[in-house]
């Protein structure tokens, strides 16, 4: 199961398509209280997660679900690419962090790296500006 965090409708529609036409399962979410709120977090593979965000933002959350949730890897995405928020999330644990527009192909590919418990892998694929 794929999780899917974001504000934008658009976005969390088009990336919903994405995953289930790759034959995966998804579910979408407005923000990371629903997320939270959501029941089957045991179940979740990955979490895409945007970084802005109103309420808890992606880090916020991303930082919640390594002291307080199940342990889940997360993709951070964000249409403003800044070095700061990049680094934090990856070194929080984030296996990818991608700029919005991003190539389908590289999410689908941290997808399946971090499904496939590649999560070391992925993150350093992904940080080399694949994305």
């Amino acid at each position: 199961m794929i999780y899917i965090v974001d504000d934008d409708e658009s976005v969390r529609n088009s990336l919903t398509r994405l995953m289930r036409s790759a034959g995966l399962t998804a579910q979408a979410f407005a923000g990371a209280e629903d997320f939270l709120g959501a029941s089957g977090l045991d179940t979740v593979d990955c979490a895409i997660v945007d970084v802005h965000m109103p309420g808890m933002n992606g880090l916020e959350l991303q930082h919640f679900l390594t002291t307080h949730g199940p342990p889940i890897p997360v993709i951070m995405m964000t249409a403003q690419d800044d070095p700061v928020l990049r680094e934090r999330a990856v070194a929080a644990g984030a296996l990818a962090f991608l700029k919005k527009p991003f190539d389908d192909l590289a999410l689908l590919q941290a997808v399946s790296e971090a499904t496939h418990g590649r999560g070391a892998s992925a993150k350093s694929e992904n940080m080399k500006g694949k994305c």
